[in-house]
């Protein structure tokens, strides 16, 4: 099923608030272009900065009367996502759409200050943490929604409760697959919360399929020559990876709960459609144990 929306140039629509974590390249940027295109004021949230600044000032080349800025927040350390929740609750008093995009692909082993696996701590403690804080902006929004960028990584993904920090052995790809499947039933579990609790904000999962970013990259090295023909033969270009988000974040017949991907060939290119899971994906006490490790470990409690 193929749900078609596009915001730009709908003048009916009110201004929103739009956060994108990660979105000084690659699909965040993709994305925060089209934010920015419809009118919404849109926070670049990013690591680095200075890769940042040069991100709004290709959005503001692009869309002059752009409202956008960049915000610093490192989601491998919970501090900067503190810091950055504070200093955007005293700048805004909604946010509208929370977009959880940044993430990082199978590099070497490492661990956070605060003590995670680089990819789990990054790609879902750290958007964990960032959206419980935020939940109270969210709330205050008419028609809010949280999308997190999930990965087809996790149809392969398993959530290794006695070891999420890698210290029994550790495999990049293994555990990136642990982290977007944590991505997606984060989402889920979500949604299910804010739906029993009567909150307004909805939470929807997306994934890009095979999308040719800076993510497609070996440990710390440059995808090698010989690889890059079958990524472009497989693959498709960041602005149409982005189109699952865009739609998962916009498109007003969405309810809540799902996952939006390509509609090409396993789900690895093509139009943004609705993608249905394998039942037992959404294991319900799998779920609920990722989420009660997550408050442990993030010390965040959700205020629904």
């Amino acid at each position: 099923m193929l749900i078609q929306h596009d915001r730009v140039g709908d003048q009916a629509m009110k201004k929103k608030v739009v956060i994108v974590t990660g979105a000084n390249s690659g699909l965040g940027l993709e994305t925060a272009k089209h934010f920015a295109g419809a009118g919404d004021r849109v926070i670049l949230a990013v690591r680095n900065m200075e890769k940042g600044m040069k991100a709004e000032k290709e959005l503001l080349h692009l869309h002059p009367k752009a409202d956008v800025q960049c915000a610093e927040l490192d989601l491998s350390r919970l501090d900067s996502v503190h810091e950055f929740a504070k200093a955007l609750s005293m700048k805004e008093d909604v946010v509208d759409i929370l977009i959880n995009n940044a993430g990082v692909m199978m590099p070497p082993f490492s661990m956070t200050e605060d003590g995670f696996e680089l990819q789990m701590g990054s790609n879902h403690f750290g958007h964990f943490a960032l959206t419980g804080l935020l939940l109270p902006l969210l709330e205050k929004g008419e028609a809010s929604r949280v999308v997190t960028l999930t990965s087809i990584a996790y149809r392969y993904g398993a959530i290794d409760f006695n070891n999420l920090d890698g210290i029994n052995g550790y495999k990049s790809s293994t555990f990136y697959g642990q982290s977007k499947l944590a991505n997606l039933l984060f989402a889920r579990e979500l949604n299910d919360r804010l739906t029993s609790n009567q909150n307004k904000t909805i939470s929807i999962a997306a994934h890009p399929g095979l999308s040719s970013t800076n993510l497609f990259t070996l440990g710390k090295k440059e995808t090698p020559w010989y690889v890059k023909p079958f990524l472009k033969l497989f693959s498709q270009p960041a602005d149409q990876g982005a189109l699952p988000i865009i739609m998962a974040a916009s498109d007003e017949r969405l309810v809540g709960g799902e996952l939006i991907g390509p509609d090409g060939a396993g789900g690895r290119k093509g139009k943004p459609t609705i993608e249905a899971p394998k039942a037992n994906v959404f294991e319900q006490a799998r779920m609920k144990k990722l989420w009660d490790v997550s408050e442990e470990l993030t010390n965040i409690t959700y205020r629904f």
